[in-house]
């Protein structure tokens, strides 16, 4: 056992040949049945990916001598990494998204001792194989993964281009201009063994015919492969059997018969920029009721009229005819800003705004907030006091009532359409735990009265010899 975590961490530490600066290539396959060490030791981690990169140009990663069988790349770490590839390396980045994609996907798919002929990954191992310099690193924070394509667009200069085949064949690179170029792929939920093997065929195939493109053109390049979120999902199995939150969207839970689940509303411009949802949409005027959940995601043409976004202010409008008898726009409008303090960009939803009849009505919803590289999810954002009040008139009486259940939001760093992870608006002090730490502190208390007491405890000094005359205890008046 200490042998084999020597050579793990031999392995891990030097993804990176001392000279040539060429990393174990997916081709040789030796360390991957070593990495089942590095994936047991980081079982209780939820959210950690692969990262593969690899460059057209010499000597752009130093050896990985911080990494061991465990380490999970952090986002300062990785930025280490990219820094000297996109600093001295090729203009030209392409980006390989795959949806899901976990290191077991390489063992379990993988021509793993010298099994090539069974491996999923031949173009990608070819192209790891004559990579002048390559990188591989098994365990990569979600965090650091998320912010990936900001982090490469901040870099390079260039906003990121989605592109596929069709539109690589009619793109023209120039290698002194930036570019970067984000290629999503697919992968199945399935739980069927050929079907995930076939999409990971397809998506090397993908690799390989952008590959041969850029290489039929001479252009240099610099290309990573990593993915939104893990693939295998058993190590969240206990997480989510013991009760311990909500499922919420991005983790696509088994839904009873009788739920209907929605669709998420998008609003997109060149691409999805705001997701809303909510399991139930109604809305009160005058103390009338309207359900408008069927109104507004199963609606084959939602009416998002006024809806904009940009890096800072993001807004979705929703319009509804003969609603109450007029036109009513619903305006969610969200504000994403820097604060130093935490070094980070955080959302807040200012505010949200209901036009009817040339009249506005605004609601104050400052609850709605958390890091902008996440969304947004309450059980119940609502005016009524019952369901908690995140929605508070902005003047008295007021005339509009709205529950949304369920509520999701997300208006920044939307990657496809799916919801990154939520941050809750549930409080971290529940009635249960308080009623929990009560109950602690109380018997807690019990206990260290009964040891106080015990401890005041004083034993006789004099005692009675039957042999000898009778202790005599006069009495104190």
């Amino acid at each position: 056992a200490v042998e084999t975590e020597a050579v793990m961490a031999a392995t891990v530490a030097a993804p990176v040949r001392a000279g040539t600066s060429r990393a174990p290539a997916f081709c040789q396959m030796k360390w991957l049945p070593l990495l089942l060490v590095a994936v047991a030791a980081a079982a209780v981690a939820e959210q950690q990916v692969p990262l593969v990169l690899w460059s057209s140009d010499r000597d752009l990663w130093a050896p990985a001598a911080d990494t061991h069988e465990g380490h999970i790349t952090s986002d300062m770490q990785l930025s280490t990494y990219l820094d000297p590839a996109l600093e001295l390396g090729p203009r030209n980045v392409l980006l390989f998204l795959q949806d899901k994609l976990s290191i077991e996907d390489f063992t379990a798919y993988g021509g793993v001792f010298g099994n090539k002929q069974d491996s999923t990954f031949s173009n990608l191992e070819n192209a790891l194989d004559l990579a002048p310099s390559s990188l591989v690193l098994p365990a990569v924070d979600w965090y650091a993964v998320s912010t990936l394509t900001t982090y490469l667009q901040e870099k390079l200069g260039a906003s990121p281009l989605h592109v596929d085949l069709a539109t690589l064949r009619e793109l023209k690179l120039n290698a002194s201009l930036p570019a970067l170029l984000l290629i999503r792929l697919p992968y199945t939920a399935s739980s069927g063994l050929m079907a995930p093997r076939e999409v990971l065929t397809g998506n090397d195939e993908v690799i390989g015919q952008v590959l041969s493109m850029l290489k039929s053109e001479d252009v240099p390049y610099t290309a990573a492969l990593t993915a939104v979120r893990p693939s295998r999902v058993a190590r969240d199995a206990a997480m989510v059997a013991g009760g311990l939150g909500r499922q919420l969207l991005q983790t696509t839970p088994k839904q009873p018969v009788s739920v209907v689940v929605h669709p998420p509303v998008s609003y997109n411009d060149t691409a999805p920029r705001i997701l809303f949802w909510a399991q139930n949409f109604s809305v009160a005027y005058r103390d009338s009721w309207e359900d408008l959940t069927a109104r507004t995601f199963d609606a084959p043409s939602l009416n998002m009229t006024g809806s904009f976004w940009n890096d800072s202010i993001a807004r979705l409008s929703l319009t509804y005819e003969q609603l109450f008898g007029a036109t009513v726009t619903f305006k969610f409008t969200l504000v994403n800003r820097f604060y130093p303090v935490s070094a980070r960009h955080w959302f807040t939803m200012e505010r949200l705004e209901i036009h009817s009849n040339g009249s506005v009505a605004y609601f104050n919803v400052s609850q709605i907030t958390g890091p902008s590289i996440y969304s947004f999810h309450c059980q119940y954002v609502s005016s009524l006091s019952n369901k908690g009040s995140i929605l508070v008139p902005d003047t008295q009486p007021f005339l509009w009532q709205m529950t949304l259940e369920e509520f999701q939001i997300q208006a920044f760093n939307v990657t496809g359409e799916q919801f990154s992870y939520a941050t809750d608006c549930a409080g971290f002090f529940s009635p249960a735990i308080w009623m929990g730490l009560l109950t602690s502190l109380f018997m807690l208390f019990i206990f260290t009265y009964g040891l106080h007491m015990i401890l005041s405890l004083k034993t006789m000094d004099r005692f009675d010899d039957h042999k000898g005359p009778t202790i005599t205890l006069t009495q104190i008046v």
